[in-house]
């Protein structure tokens, strides 16, 4: 597999396991029809949120033949790690995470506390629970603070 910096042309893939991945893990939390098939829409996320400079230039994706994952790094922070759904459990996130760390020198992210399947992913990848909790904005639900324990 491969990890590169994501470009202009990666970007409707990336929101496709964006979209995706958001409907299948945080819609049964957040139960926001909404906004999980109204607003959440690939073709939205790459002229808005993707599609924007400052965010473009800090994306990188995953591919072995085709985009398996991306993340996402501003400064220390990991702010979005997805892999798509047909090539979890591969490694795919393990190489992402490794990468964002060895490489964009990421150290700490948030993670909904309610994605255990997220901490516990974490966590194996030698992030701790710092205890810091804070309110998802518009939500109910608490994100976590993880930061990376120095080795």
């Amino acid at each position: 597999m491969n990890i590169r910096k994501a470009s202009q042309n990666d970007l409707s893939r990336i929101a496709e396991i964006f979209v995706f991945n958001n409907r299948v893990n945080y819609f049964p939390i957040f139960k926001d029809i909404e906004f999980s098939f109204g607003e959440l829409q690939v073709v939205s996320l790459v002229n808005g949120y993707f599609g924007r400079d400052d965010v473009r230039e800090k994306l990188y994706v995953c591919e072995d033949m085709v985009i398996k994952g991306f993340v996402q790094v501003d400064g220390r922070e990991i702010c979005k790690l997805y892999v798509d759904t047909f090539f979890q459990s591969e490694g795919v996130g393990g190489e992402l995470v490794e990468y964002a760390v060895r490489e964009l020198h990421g150290k700490s992210l948030w993670a909904l506390e309610k994605n255990v399947r997220a901490v516990s992913f974490y966590r194996r990848h030698g992030f701790c629970l710092t205890g810091e909790r804070k309110l998802e904005e518009g939500t109910k639900e608490f994100l976590v603070r993880m930061e990376r324990a120095e080795l």
